[in-house]
């Protein structure tokens, strides 16, 4: 069998991996990506593509903030991604809009917003409680059932699906390999590097970045980590391409750039079980029905469901191995939201061999700190 030696190899070639790698694409040859292909539990192909920032942070004012600089740097990323590949990801940052259909709905919302907003050191940022003249001032089609939402300027989407050729174009066009059906079997951490044994062969790298989603909880504790990961699964509907109506996605709606509409939203615990269920597409077609009537009678092209990567708090873990320091672990179920991120922070920050301190929040140590009290 094979050996072939690399500086850097990142074992995940979705969202989060392809990302982080795109950071490090200087590294040309001495790059690799090994994934395991489609047969994976792959996130990043039945994701919705927001970019959102709105609510996000309360229990963890880190998260708020990191969100926010994502945000802030995702121009930069689809510029980078059209001048090196060509792909546009149509990127729109207009901001996003979250939607009630009751008094009560909207209360709830407005009172979480004030209680994120309100979290010591939390990184202010401007959310606007609207009510229904508010939202159809900036969406003339909602149907009679809204009564308000919340906007935040700093949401937005993208073509999720191109992202990701994008990020693996650019990678390539850098020199660096992504190798596919390189599901890794073992992890062996020698004296300087890590050997990593798959059905492609064997590869030698000084650096690890275990970014495989949900297969990081395996993978993790073979390099002296720990992803407390599983599986959360999610449902999406896809209509027919229908004339343009949305200017900005909604939390769970939003119109691609080309013409259709997705609908998505549930929060499941199946285990690994993606299987659909029609009752669950039921709710969140009539729901979107509600906020845009005009929705009534499109036709459906897909479905389908998909599993998140979610730790038992919801947020990220970025960790460095203190036994092996040359791994690291990235993990979340946010990679389009935190690709710039990823990009432009992370992979630098692995690059030059150390998490900063401003990581620390985001370590796998929280859950055992949480665990023993």
């Amino acid at each position: 069998m094979t050996t072939r030696h690399v500086d850097v190899a990142v074992i995940g070639g979705g969202l989060v991996g392809a990302a982080i790698a795109f950071g490090l694409r200087a590294l040309g040859p001495r790059l690799a990506v090994l994934d395991e292909g489609d047969v994976a539990w792959r996130a990043s192909r039945g994701n919705f593509g927001l970019i959102w920032v709105q609510g996000k942070g309360q229990g963890l004012p880190a998260y708020g903030a990191w969100t926010q600089q994502s945000a802030r740097a995702w121009p930069e990323l689809a510029a980078a991604l059209h001048k090196n590949t060509g792909v546009d990801v149509a990127l729109r940052q207009r901001g996003g809009l979250h939607v009630c259909l009751s008094a009560e709905e909207l209360d709830a919302r407005a009172a979480t917003m004030s209680a994120l907003l309100a979290q010591s050191g939390f990184e202010r940022y401007a959310i606007e409680v609207l009510d229904r003249a508010g939202v159809v001032a900036r969406l003339p089609g909602v149907g009679p059932d809204v009564v308000g939402g919340t906007w935040s300027e700093l949401d937005g989407d993208c073509n999720p699906l191109r992202l990701l050729r994008g990020l693996h174009a650019a990678i390539a066009a850098a020199g660096g390999e992504i190798i596919t059906g390189a599901a890794i079997d073992v992890i062996e951490p020698r004296a300087h590097g890590f050997v990593l044994r798959s059905a492609r062969g064997v590869f030698e790298c000084e650096t690890l970045v275990l970014a495989a989603g949900l297969g990081n909880a395996r993978l993790a504790p073979m390099a002296g980590l720990a992803a407390p990961v599983v599986p959360n699964k999610g449902h999406i509907i896809v209509t027919e391409r229908v004339a343009p109506f949305l200017s900005m996605p909604l939390e769970t709606i939003r119109q691609t750039d080309e013409g259709t509409v997705m609908i998505g939203d549930s929060q499941q615990a199946r285990g690994f079980d993606d299987t659909l269920e029609l009752p669950v597409l039921a709710v969140l077609a009539n729901r979107a029905a509600q906020v845009f009537p005009q929705l009534r009678g499109v036709r459906v092209n897909r479905t389908w469901a998909a599993l998140r990567v979610m730790s038992p708090d919801g947020f990220p873990i970025y960790a460095q191995s203190t036994r092996h320091p040359g791994a690291f672990l990235a993990t979340c179920h946010s990679g389009v939201t935190l690709a710039a991120a990823h990009a432009y922070y992370l992979a630098p920050a692995i690059g030059a061999g150390a998490l900063p301190p401003e990581f620390l929040p985001f370590a796998a140590e929280r859950f055992d700190v949480r665990a023993a009290a």
